[in-house]
């Protein structure tokens, strides 16, 4: 193992997403973190996938850190009853906050924002930033036709096969945990690998 894992960091939707297996697994991921004794931080709403993986690790007696910025708390309606809820000022603060204060990084299914917040930090292990591992709980296969892009990324000489093989997937939230519980980041001398890459003339 990289390095002790203490806190997740689970990016997920403000929306609870159509039909139940979304929410559940929301539900599932915030009883299987206290299960093995993690807190969460995340992006302290209380709508949608967000509010759910709280609201099921507080009812377990998990510990749970909410960021949101001040111009979104109304917006994004703010779980209020967390007992540590950072409101801050900017964007760029809140996703600061939360990667300082993680040691893994989980996304559950979501839109835009979900996607860039964990791309952001797949990125930044990519550039040596960081050792923490990424993983996305790939519910009902959301995440299918994104893994074929990375494969694709790959293909095309734009993302190394190391780098692609950072981005851990699991479609259970305990054999996800146990991925990121077991990574060991990859070390990619990216000068060496982009001069193998064959050119056109």
């Amino acid at each position: 193992m990289s390095r002790a894992i203490r806190r997740v960091c689970v990016y997920c939707g403000s929306s609870p997403g159509r039909g139940s297996a979304y929410v559940e697994a929301a539900d599932a991921m915030g009883r299987a973190l206290v299960q093995r004794g993690l807190s969460m931080v995340y992006g302290g709403g209380a709508l949608g996938t967000m509010g759910r993986v709280a609201r099921a690790m507080v009812a377990a007696g998990g510990d749970v850190i909410g960021v949101i910025p001040a111009p979104l708390a109304d917006k994004e309606v703010a779980l209020t009853t967390l007992s540590d809820l950072r409101v801050v000022d900017t964007m760029h603060e809140r996703k600061a906050i939360m990667a300082d204060l993680a040691d893994a990084f989980v996304a559950l299914p979501g839109g835009f924002g979900t996607i860039e917040e964990i791309f952001e930090a797949i990125t930044w292990g990519q550039l040596d930033l960081h050792a923490k591992p990424c993983g996305l709980l790939d519910v009902d296969g959301y995440f299918g036709h994104l893994q074929v892009f990375l494969d694709h990324g790959r293909d095309h000489g734009f993302i190394t096969p190391e780098h692609r093989s950072m981005v851990l997937v699991s479609d259970n939230h305990n054999a996800l945990l146990d991925l990121l519980e077991a990574y060991e980041p990859p070390r990619v001398d990216k000068a060496a690998w982009a001069r193998r890459i064959d050119l056109p003339g």
